[in-house]
């Protein structure tokens, strides 16, 4: 398990796989061009042997540059993942490529005096340089061929990530958006909200015209005029006070709702239908029979060069952890895997009660965009 968990981390298996494969083609065409040129020069070819070309020479050359490129291709995920600057990863390639004949032909000495076919008192250093410049175009070229195979690959491979993460999303989104309207559509919710409007209608008949829009607006937003991740942060506070205008009405004076929103923050993007659901939790949880009223805080504020989100209230405090909270219900744990989806470990989620113990609190932390 360890073991895995290590390839995975450090080496991708298909990608050595590939770089494997495409310098098993290199050496094929340059073993059918080895027999095509020997057809043609027997006589200048006596003293050629397959088994020291194919095994001393190409295996050997073969491992060598496989495992070589496998450190490359390790060095720049890590290049990718540091987000270093095209001209430094420019330039180390470069001086890669030049290191990989010397390190070849240096390698292969080497053997050559271990198998004992050459002798350290016989070792021309001035001809090993030679023969590594004979060929230093052609190993630039493989090289750079073998990095573009590699960025090719990487790139791919999370255009692939991305567009499975967005799909992901996607659905998410489509399943808070059903969520919220199977939710606000329960009769209760109709049945309440109408029975409000019918009210109202001789009390306060502007107040009842209102609601209705509220109403009419809340559910458009919710299926019709959303269909972003993100969304700017203005947007989805209106979405919210929608909501929020027809709760009051439900509740009149037994609900307090007070905002401490930084307008500078208004054009921040932020996911898209998450302060409605999170509100919506605290008023319903906030109730019971020792709190028939209910005080709501939200705070929007930039910390730490990030958005923090606050919505807090005076109700009944949490019986279950946070963890626990989230295994209850489709809802929360909808939101805690869309912040996951979107900013990966970058983000931040806990309700909790409060240190005073008076309420509740739900905090999310997210990155500032």
């Amino acid at each position: 398990m360890k073991h895995s968990i290590l390839n995975n981390k450090y080496i991708d298996l298909k990608l050595v796989l590939l770089l494997a494969g495409f310098y098993a083609l290199f050496d094929l065409v340059l073993i059918v061009k080895t027999a095509y040129m020997m057809s043609f020069e027997m006589e200048k070819m006596d003293h050629f042997s397959w088994k020291a070309f194919l095994v001393d020479n190409l295996l050997f050359d073969f491992i060598i540059v496989v495992g070589y490129m496998t450190l490359i291709a390790i060095s720049t995920k890590r290049f990718l993942r540091k987000n270093y600057s095209w001209v430094k990863i420019i330039s180390t390639h470069i001086l890669f490529s030049l290191l990989i004949g010397l390190v070849i032909r240096l390698l292969f000495d080497f053997y050559l005096m271990v198998i004992g076919k050459l002798r350290l008192a016989e070792y021309d250093f001035e001809g090993s340089i030679y023969r590594f410049m004979y060929v230093i175009d052609l190993n630039f070229l493989i090289y750079f061929a073998m990095v573009f195979m590699i960025y090719t690959y990487y790139y791919v491979k999370e255009v692939k990530k991305a567009e499975k993460k967005h799909g992901k999303l996607e659905v998410q989104l489509v399943n808070t958006r059903m969520k919220m309207l199977s939710s606000q559509l329960q009769p209760h919710f109709l049945f309440n909200t109408l029975n409000s409007i019918a009210v109202l209608t001789d009390l306060d008949a502007a107040k009842a015209k209102d609601t209705i829009a509220d109403l009419s607006d809340f559910l458009r937003e919710i299926l019709y005029d959303n269909e972003s991740n993100r969304i700017p942060l203005k947007k989805e506070l209106r979405i919210m006070d929608h909501y929020l205008n027809i709760i009051k009405v439900r509740f009149s004076e037994h609900l307090i709702v007070t905002k401490d929103i930084d307008k500078g923050l208004l054009s921040k993007m932020v996911p898209s239908l998450l302060l409605q659901p999170i509100l919506e939790n605290s008023i319903k949880h906030g109730y019971n029979y020792d709190h028939t009223d209910l005080k709501v805080h939200i705070e929007i504020k930039s910390h730490n060069e990030r958005l923090l989100i606050k919505i807090e209230n005076d109700g009944a405090p949490l019986i279950k952890k946070h963890h626990l909270l989230l295994n209850d219900g489709v809802g929360l744990a909808n939101i805690n895997d869309r912040l996951r989806n979107l900013y990966g470990d970058n983000y931040f989620f806990e309700i909790r009660n409060k240190d005073d113990g008076k309420g509740v609190e739900t905090v999310i932390e997210i990155p500032m965009e």
